[in-house]
């Protein structure tokens, strides 16, 4: 970690380095300094910049950055480009494969809120709930946005509640698009991961990305304008994983393999081994075929044939027979392996941008698009040893792939002019996404043969529309007062779509659903006797039961307010009442100041409250399967919030996340070498912030009547279930955090310009006070599971909480260079490990429970990108480059290992078990899936071919 602080050093000093020489060097060059561009968000007064706002507000030109930058996707432009922004994709997380979650200065990636042209972008319909950071949480998918079709982001870190309405708890990103006209301008991309870990780390290339943007501007009328960008991109999976480990194939596995061979399915003549009427058949096919496993011993070979019972030869043949049987097959380990790294994907975008005279007065405006994206990701390997495989349709297993369709459409409109000294602004934005499940090469193991591949397991849905009347003015009485107010009225709706009952259902062997009635000898089980689940494998359907359709509508009424009080103080404020149709009203403010010391200083501070409604998605998804217990069924999994099972446990409905937060800082400017400083610390409160829970489980035993766990269980009786998850208000956290931005502009005359900037930001969350928790379930012992250890790593710690990069573009003649230096902070894994090498993972007693507290420590890496253009002429740029340059991985997972792990002795007391655990799941997990500071790809290489005309 030393080394790694030097480097940060380092990079400082080259920083002040360039800088110094950018101000040495105007003696003998001209120095022209760059013009500050006028913010849009943050403040509603139209002429304020970026270094003059009481709030720190970062400007990213994404049009110049789409020319040099290795990454072409925005989250990922945004990870590398703005500290106080991370975002990575996931690995086997279900749906999260293909929508990487975003979050800013540490906190949850629905606590930020996106704009669209200043106008309220919707949220993603995809509920994060599997284990990645920002578990539970609903965020806006950026990369539905082609980043071809962006001029700038602007990026406002600070609480705007008060100015904006819900989300913006961490701050506020407004997506500024394209206006430019006469010209059309073409990107062609190619690329892929040259990198020692490619290929499962065989080498070579993969992950190979493909990617077409277009964009075309012409004039409308005399003022007017319209805007088209058009993107096709193709990308390929990515391997890490390494050659599978343990057991594979057992000797029925071997002998039903020669039967296929001699084309005998003896999978498919029955259903359930221990209630079939071709059991003599079934032991007749296993002694003929027996004997053309030829690595099989005389002495097995004898058991097999002296075993003339089922029950017998499961005896015999449960034995792990993976060596020779690879061999026979001629598979090595390696086609066994899990795709892990990043999913495929394909996408086509098309968004328009345009602004049009209505009359003299009066100016309209329309924008928004379409994104089509197709992904594919992949599951766990079914082995072909394991009950849930249905090894009659797969005899080598399978690799199960989640398939997506994601739609995202959004168009926003309005009209804007001046009413006497009144600017005013109407607009109507809507947005709708969509995500369609279709579970590939994958198999309901309780159908009987032959049985499908693919199902239809449903999808999810939410569209948002928005309407807004917006108004601002100056105040000649009063010199440099301006106030804008306004309405707004929000109308959302959620919907669940199930899937095809194949998708979801456990059916019995005469392909019936599964009921309480329903015998142990009619569930379909494997050669072993073990029940074969039910539903597509990796991912089951939507249910009947789950499916739903809700909405509710929210309005809303503002004033924001900024009064120049002298030449040197600004003083701000804003307020903002928000009624709600499903939980009631929020009142919010905002206050903030700046003070010039000099014309080159500035001092800021802001004090606001803020809220986050919670998400439909968060009120209302849910995910059921069916588990039979002593013969009678449960419902497993997540269950609605104004569902039967939530009420009668005691978890209240959801309400908003109320923040207050407080920042303070300066910015500073030095002309002769125009460099510009921000720094800015901060303090966020979260109150009754929403997480997704642990399960609650289904006590096991016999109770007194009338005592916690008694009461409990009857609970669940009453609601179906043995174990239930569900989204609750259940904790209060703080966030501290400091940023800083150090920028140099600097052109020295027209063939020679140096831009380079410095950001730092350092942030930490933690939760506060006690876990807001039932009683109910507090009093059974399991107010733990509200938030768990493994919860508490995710929000605290899953992330950079230090990060710092430093980005320079040179441009010398028809030279470009782009050099950017990103230092990762470390990160903890949710999962506990023996780190310290002593034999025992530490725990301690949490509410009544055993808890290990030791988890693995990712360190701090430091990732170089390097791009080199070259313009051939005004037309025509090839830039070359990478990212990762020197292919950088984070640290390796722990494999298996024997420790002892924390557990509690029949007195309560704190003990510890032997335990064997294995992080990287038999060698397919190298790299930690839970958390990762910058990905698990290694270098990505790229040409692009910029083309203008």
């Amino acid at each position: 970690m030393k080394n790694n602080y030097q480097k940060i050093i380092c990079l400082g000093v080259l920083f002040l380095a360039s800088s110094n020489a950018a101000a040495q060097t105007k003696d003998s060059l001209k120095v022209t300094s760059v013009e500050e561009v006028k913010i849009t968000v943050g403040s509603r007064n139209k002429a304020r910049v970026a270094t003059d706002t009481p709030v720190p507000v970062d400007v990213i030109n994404i049009s110049s950055q789409s020319v040099m930058t290795p990454q072409t996707d925005l989250t990922q432009i945004l990870n590398y480009a703005a500290p106080s922004f991370t975002s990575n994709s996931t690995t086997i997380a279900d749906g999260t494969d293909h929508i990487d979650p975003a979050q800013l200065r540490g906190l949850g990636p629905d606590q930020v809120l996106v704009l669209l042209n200043g106008k309220r972008r919707h949220n993603s319909s995809l509920v994060n709930t599997n284990g990645s950071p920002g578990r539970g949480s609903v965020g806006t998918d950026l990369n539905a946005i082609p980043a071809f079709a962006i001029e700038r982001l602007e990026v406002l870190r600070d609480g705007a509640s008060a100015q904006y309405g819900s989300d913006a708890i961490a701050g506020v990103i407004n997506v500024i698009m394209k206006k430019n006209t006469n010209a059309f301008t073409a990107a062609i991309t190619a690329g892929g991961f040259n990198t020692k870990g490619s290929n499962d780390h065989h080498g070579g290339w993969d992950g190979e990305k493909y990617q077409l943007d277009l964009n075309y501007g012409m004039a409308i009328g005399k003022n007017g304008f319209i805007n088209m960008t058009a993107n096709l991109m193709k990308r390929e999976d990515t391997r890490r994983a390494m050659a599978a480990t343990g057991n594979i194939f057992n000797a029925y596995n071997a002998i039903e393999q020669r039967a296929f061979e001699e084309g005998v399915n003896i999978s498919s003549l029955f259903g359930n081994i221990n209630n079939t009427s071709n059991t003599q058949q079934i032991i007749n096919y296993i002694h003929q075929y027996a004997g053309d496993v030829n690595y099989f011993s005389p002495s097995m070979q004898a058991s097999i044939q002296s075993a003339n019972t089922i029950s017998a030869l499961q005896s015999v043949l449960n034995t792990d027979v993976t060596e020779n049987e690879l061999a026979y097959r001629g598979l090595t380990r390696d086609d066994f392996n899990m795709r892990i790294g990043q999913s495929r994907l394909g996408s086509g975008q098309f968004f328009v941008n345009s602004e049009f005279d209505l009359s003299s007065a009066v100016r309209g405006y329309a924008f928004g698009g379409i994104s089509y994206r197709s992904g594919n990701a992949a599951g766990f390997y079914r082995r072909p040893n394991q009950n849930r495989t249905s090894t009659s349709l797969y005899p080598n297993g399978f690799l199960p792939e989640i398939a997506s369709d994601v739609i995202d459409l959004s168009l926003g409109g309005g009209f804007k002019g001046k009413m006497g000294s009144v600017n005013y602004d109407i607009s109507n934005t809507f947005g709708r996404n969509t995500f369609d499940y279709t579970i590939k090469n994958t198999a309901n193991a309780s159908m009987p043969y032959p049985s499908r591949r693919e199902f239809d397991a449903g999808g999810l849905g939410f569209t948002q529309n928005t309407i807004n009347a917006d108004f601002d003015t100056k105040f000649d009485w009063l010199k440099g007062f301006n106030m804008a107010f306004g309405a707004e009225a929000r109308f959302e709706k959620y919907k669940i779509e199930s899937g095809e009952e194949a998708s979801w259902a456990l059916y019995d062997i005469n392909g019936n659903i599964q009921n309480q009635n329903t015998g142990s000898l009619s569930k379909p089980t494997d050669f072993f006797g073990n029940t074969r689940p039910g539903g597509s494998q990796v991912f089951p359907g939507f249910r009947p039961v789950n499916a739903l359709n809700k909405g509710r509508n929210s309005v809303a009424a503002y004033i924001d307010t900024e009064l120049d009080v002298t030449d040197k103080w600004m003083l701000s404020g804003a307020v903002r009442f928000e009624n709600y149709s499903d939980f009631g009203s929020t009142f919010n403010y905002k206050i903030a100041t700046r003070y010039k010391l000099t014309n080159q200083i500035n001092i800021r501070a802001a004090h606001s409250t803020g809220f986050r409604a919670p998400s439909l998605q968060q009120i209302y998804y849910n995910a059921t399967a069916t588990q039979f217990v002593g013969g009678v069924p449960y419902e497993v999994g997540t269950f609605s919030n104004d569902s039967k099972i939530t009420g009668e446990l005691g978890i209240p409905k959801l309400k908003q996340e109320e923040s207050m937060s407080f920042s303070a800082g300066f910015t500073a400017k030095i002309p002769k070498a125009n460099l510009t400083f921000t720094v800015d610390g901060y303090y966020i409160k979260i109150k009754d912030r929403v997480v997704l829970t642990d399960q609650f489980l289904r006590p096991d035993g016999t109770y007194p009547e009338g005592s916690p766990n008694y009461n409990l269980q009857s609970l669940f009786d009453a609601a179906g279930a043995n174990a239930a998850t569900f989204f609750a208000n259940a904790i209060d956290t703080q966030t501290k955090g400091i940023e800083g931005v150090v920028s140099h502009r600097g052109k020295f005359s027209e063939k020679v310009s140096l831009n380079s900037d410095l950001a730092v930001t350092v942030s930490k969350t933690n939760r506060i006070g006690d876990i807001h928790g039932s009683e109910i379930l507090a009093n059974a012992g399991q107010i733990s599971n509200y938030y768990s250890e493994a919860s508490r790593v995710y929000l605290e710690e899953a992330i950079p909480r230090f990060k710092v990069s430093l980005n320079n573009t040179l441009e010398i003649n028809k030279f470009s260079f782009l050099l950017r230096n990103v230092f990762f902070g470390k990160v903890t894994d949710p999962n506990t490990m023996d780190v310290n090498g002593d034999g025992i993972v530490s725990g301690e007693i949490i509410n009544g429970q055993a808890v290990a507290t030791e988890h693995p420590i990712w360190g701090a890496k430091i990732i170089t990108d390097l791009s080199i253009g070259y313009k051939f002429s005004k037309a025509f740029k090839l830039t070359v480059g990478a990212n990762n340059l020197f292919d950088i991985y984070p640290d390796k997972n722990y494999g298996p290992t024997s420790v002892k792990t924390p557990a509690l002795d029949g007195s309560g007391n704190l003990t510890y078990v032997n335990s064997n655990i294995d992080l990287s799941n038999q060698n397919q997990f190298v790299y930690s899936r839970n958390t990762s500071q910058f990905g698990m790809n290694g270098r990505f290489l790229f040409a692009r071919l910029n083309l203008s005309f």
